[in-house]
C-alpha cells in the first residue's frame, strides 16, 4: 500500500468522525428540541386556566357593576345616600391626615 491508499485510509476515517460527531449532535438537538417544546407546553396549560379565570372575572365585575348601575339609576335617593357616605368616607379621611400630622 502506496501513500495514497494511506491518505485515502486517513481521509475516510476523518469523514466517518465528522459523519458520527454531526449526527450525535443532530441527534441531542432534537431531544433538546422536544423537552423545550414539552416544557412550553406544561407552562401553557396553567397559563389558559388563568386566563379563562380572568375573562370570568372580568365578566362578574361587568355584571356586577352593570347591576349597580341599574339599582341607582332607578333609585335616586339610593344615589343621594351613596354620594353622602362617599363625602362622609373622604372627610373621615382626611381627618386621620390630620390627626397624624399633629403627633
Amino acid at each position: 500500500m502506496g501513500p495514497g491508499g494511506i491518505a485515502t485510509i486517513i481521509a475516510a476515517s476523518s469523514l466517518a468522525v465528522i459523519a458520527i460527531a454531526i449526527s450525535y449532535t443532530v441527534i441531542r438537538l432534537s431531544r433538546l428540541i422536544d423537552e423545550v417544546t414539552q416544557t412550553i407546553s406544561m407552562i401553557n396549560g396553567p397559563l389558559k386556566n388563568l386566563s379563562n379565570a380572568g375573562k370570568s372575572i372580568e365578566q362578574l365585575t361587568k355584571k356586577i357593576s352593570k347591576t349597580a348601575e341599574n339599582f341607582l339609576d332607578e333609585n335616586p335617593i339610593a344615589m343621594k345616600a351613596a354620594a353622602a357616605v362617599m363625602s362622609a368616607a373622604k372627610l373621615k379621611k382626611k381627618g386621620k391626615k390630620k390627626s397624624k400630622a399633629k403627633d
